[in-house]
């Protein structure tokens, strides 16, 4: 995998090269750094990858598509900066104007740097279908038929069998039917809940994380966990873990962190408590690990879900997550 990363790099260098103008570069982008793109082809391979060289090869990977990214901004502005020259008319001293460009959506930011995070931790990435089976997204996670647990997510169901995937936890039982640990996987997506008001949409993003492995213990979990958030927002950030029920862990947690809206004195987003749930997690519940064919005496793991939507209100100081989704330019420049 370190060699197809270092050809990628070498070849998206010359592709670069060989762009001969600003009708290039969305090409370009897409064949390379898309989400269906070369680089994120070859980021699937990480999960093949031993668990002592996955950390390695993360940070390899991250550092190239970051070379790779600055070298198409260069790339980019060079065009930028043609283009106005070639649009000057006769009178030189007229003001320049700026031409308008396209961001990322705060959202979709949020979500590649969480997903950066963890690939510099080991995990691959893997996605999975929006519309999902029932099996996957309740039984196959310990919550059968008419367990009180389903009454927890307000699903869109389209038929009695399928509906819209609630989280993306679907991808855990996937993965663990179809191979052996160590594995080390995190499943960002879309996912549905009827549920809506300024701290929920009917359709929001979630980062599914789990890792299964001999003797993992819920202080592997607390370790990722506290990483994550540390280089997510700040290394004195206010952290707790709160006890919690989950059909698929055992046991259980909420994951809170100090309102950055009202500095945890307390206001509408938080609900008045000064602390805002980020995220559940918890130990794999070993019924979970028996229904995937594991050997729950062998293999241990732990399991965790992120709102992306609930980090981007935090990270830019943002009371509701209504705004996300109005498609205000005034709002979404500003990111």
């Amino acid at each position: 995998m370190e060699d197809d990363l270092k050809r990628l790099e070498q070849e998206a260098g010359i592709a670069l090269q060989e762009i001969a103008d600003a009708t290039g570069l969305e090409p370009f982008r897409v064949k390379y750094l898309g989400r269906k793109g070369l680089f994120s082809t070859v980021m699937r391979q990480l999960g093949q990858v031993s668990k002592v060289e996955r950390p390695r090869i993360g940070q390899l990977a991250n550092h190239i598509k970051k070379n790779i990214e600055e070298q198409f901004e260069l790339k980019k502005n060079e065009f930028s900066a043609v283009s106005l020259i070639s649009q000057t008319v006769d009178d030189l001293s007229l003001p320049g104007r700026r031409l308008p460009f396209g961001k990322l959506h705060p959202v979709t930011q949020v979500m590649e740097e969480i997903c950066g995070i963890f690939e510099g931790l080991g995990f691959a990435v893997a996605e999975g279908p929006d519309v999902e089976l029932d099996y996957y997204n309740f039984e196959a996670l310990n919550i059968p038929k008419h367990h009180p647990a389903r009454d927890m997510h307000d699903t869109f169901y389209v038929t009695d069998s399928i509906l819209l995937r609630t989280h993306t936890s679907p991808m855990q039982a996937r993965i663990m039917e179809n191979q052996e640990p160590p594995l080390r996987y995190i499943a960002p997506g879309k996912v549905y809940r009827c549920d809506s008001d300024i701290t929920h949409t009917p359709m929001f993003h979630q980062v599914e994380g789990f890792l299964v492995d001999r003797n993992v213990s819920f202080a592997d979990l607390k370790g990722v966990l506290t990483n994550f958030m540390q280089r997510m927002f700040k290394d004195d950030l206010a952290i707790r873990f709160r006890p919690s029920f989950f059909p698929f862990t055992e046991p259980s947690a909420e994951v809170d962190i100090a309102c950055v809206i009202c500095g945890g004195a307390g206001c509408r987003v938080c609900k008045q408590t000064g602390w805002l749930e980020i995220l559940g997690a918890g130990l794999i519940d070993p019924e979970v690990l028996k229904i995937v064919g594991y050997d729950p005496d062998t293999y241990s793991g732990f399991a965790f879900g992120l709102g992306v939507e609930r980090i981007a209100m935090l990270k830019f100081g943002i009371d509701d997550i209504r705004l996300f989704y109005e498609n205000d330019l005034r709002f979404l420049t500003q990111f």
